[in-house]
């Protein structure tokens, strides 16, 4: 009943914005104070309406219920987008939208701290609030919640840049299709290409965003988010760095290795989209076809995992949470591990790629660049830092047939009933504490 794990330091921030003490702020906390402003914002209001007084107020509760407010737009939010990403698809059936939709809101990671005092809903909220505003055109609202995203996790401003660069990849498909007229070229396709499409793709990349015409259009579409972004660096080089508070403790650094972990959350949440013998077959089949390219990526993985793998001080000390037991059972079983599992992370990033393949070639240049921008710079391997790009991404995939769509959310349901009960009934003690402890996300 009481505040749990990073909720004791949001609990008492948001109680002390709630008795007015604006000027207090806890210094172990990393994320700016959207949760706490917006929680003041609708709990203070309700208390006065309904006549509610004392501890009442701001309590642990009521600040918990917050988050089931945010969770019920998320779910409108998902329908929506889901909606409108997939509208030319008439072979999807309202049945089908609304159960993707249950199965998204239903997301373990996410759903577990849609009951917990967390920035996680509400980040998410407002990410995806912006994401369908900018589907829709409506850039300058797109940008408002963006910042309003930004105020609940700096990382969040990545997000703002992917709503830009869906303009910009709408621009530059429009133009890619019109260079292949005039070339007559029907090797090369706007949707998908082999390794050497995509240089010239990259070339005609360059010579479109070198021109000045082309970057003065651009800017006039997207300027709502140049603003925002600009106001970003102005707050990193005030602050001194993204992170508020605590900032030791986050320090920035190029973990590529994050990658690969996030693409094997992806395979594992995402299995009968990603993992069937269909997938299996065509990735072999690829693998026969292109072994010179597949070996210099095995070599450049083998190398990346070599230099760039750091290990942060909290997923080794807090045995709360199930990164703790995926890398002590995992990782640290031999030195070699981190090596062998090379071939998956190749076949999780081909399959990734495989099925986004819809989309066109210069929205999966953008979605991938925003991906590395918010995983890589993390030294923590922290599952809740994976819900957004996960989210963005099951999004834009294809519809599943019906028995996989309740497949996968029989799956999900069994999670969240596993992480739940865990949560709930498996708790144990540290011995230096009296504290109660329990496993988590």
């Amino acid at each position: 009943r009481g505040p749990y794990m990073d909720e004791v330091f949001h609990v008492p921030q948001a109680q002390a914005y709630c008795h007015s003490l604006f000027l207090q702020w806890d210094p172990m906390i990393t994320t700016l104070p959207g949760l706490y402003l917006l929680s003041v914002g609708v709990v203070k209001p309700a208390a006065w309406l309904l006549g509610w007084t004392g501890s009442v107020v701001c309590s642990v509760g009521m600040l918990r219920f917050i988050n089931l407010l945010f969770s019920a737009g998320n779910f409108y939010l998902l329908y929506l987008l889901l909606f409108k990403i997939h509208q030319k698809n008439k072979a999807v059936s309202g049945f089908q939208r609304i159960l993707s939709t249950l199965t998204l809101a239903m997301f373990p990671t996410l759903y577990f701290f849609t009951f917990l005092y967390y920035t996680d809903p509400g980040s998410v909220f407002f990410t995806l609030f912006s994401y369908l505003m900018c589907l829709y055109g409506n850039h300058k609202t797109s940008a408002l919640l963006g910042f309003c995203g930004f105020m609940f996790r700096q990382t969040n401003i990545v997000w703002t840049v992917f709503c830009a660069g869906n303009v910009v990849a709408e621009k530059l498909n429009e133009a890619w299709k019109i260079e292949l007229q005039k070339k007559k070229d029907e090797k090369i396709s706007s949707r998908k290409g082999s390794f050497s499409d995509l240089t010239r793709i990259l070339q005609f990349l360059v010579e479109y965003l070198t021109s000045p015409k082309n970057l003065v259009t651009l800017s006039a579409l997207t300027w709502p988010y140049i603003i925002l972004v600009s106001l970003f660096f102005v707050f990193v080089f005030i602050n001194g760095g993204i992170v508020v508070g605590d900032k030791s403790s986050h320090e920035a650094c190029l973990h590529f290795p994050q990658l690969f972990y996030f693409l094997s959350f992806t395979v594992f949440f995402s299995f009968p989209h990603l993992l069937t013998p269909t997938k299996i077959r065509k990735f072999l089949l690829s693998l026969r076809k292109h072994p010179v390219q597949y070996s210099l990526i095995a070599v450049i993985s083998l190398f990346l995992i070599w230099k760039f793998t750091y290990v942060h001080k909290y997923l080794l000390a807090d045995n709360r949470h199930y990164t703790f037991y995926v890398w002590r059972k995992v990782f640290q079983r031999h030195e070699l591990v981190k090596y062998l599992l090379v071939p998956f992370y190749i076949f999780a990033g081909w399959s990734f790629a495989d099925t986004l393949k819809s989309k066109s070639i210069f929205w999966i240049l953008m979605y991938f660049v925003c991906l590395l921008a918010v995983t890589v710079p993390q030294k923590l391997l922290e599952f809740r830092y994976f819900i957004l790009p996960f989210l963005i991404y099951r999004l834009n995939i294809p519809f599943l047939s019906l028995y996989r769509q309740l497949l996968e959310l029989a799956f999900y349901v069994l999670v969240n009933a596993v992480t739940f009960y865990l949560f709930l009934n498996r708790t144990f003690k540290w011995e230096n504490s009296d504290e109660v402890q329990r496993f988590m996300w």
